[in-house]
């Protein structure tokens, strides 16, 4: 499978971009949704994590874009973001329209999680 990692935070970003390099996956990175746009507009990802929170561009209003852009309205995306309570997660997965939602730290297990949801 091949993946988009867009966070502000290189730490972040490396370290779940190892992680699925590891258990076999292609990665590609960003570090602003401005920078991503034209990536994900290419089709060639089967799921893109997104932080919620970054600098120029929240997580929330670059799903939005993605999401009336008829090129992209269908792009599997899960949010990964510090933001971890229940009224945070169920916001990111009921209105902003994420697929899933992962909170930082990510581990492998909980990665693995996600990408079997994907798969069935």
């Amino acid at each position: 499978m091949r993946f988009l990692i867009i966070d502000d935070s290189s730490v972040d970003r490396h370290f779940l971009a190892k992680l699925l390099e590891t258990i076999g996956h292609d990665v590609d990175q960003c570090d602003t949704p401005k920078e991503a746009l034209s990536l994900v507009e290419s089709g060639e990802y089967d799921l893109v994590f997104l932080d919620v929170v970054m600098p120029e561009q929240d997580g929330y209003k670059f799903l939005r874009e993605l999401r009336m852009n008829p090129t992209t309205a269908n792009q599997y995306v899960v949010f990964c973001s510090s933001k971890k309570t229940p009224l945070e997660i169920n916001y990111g997965l009921k209105r902003a329209g994420a697929n899933d939602y992962l909170t930082k730290p990510v581990s492998r297990e909980t990665v693995e999680q996600v990408l079997e949801r994907v798969a069935a």
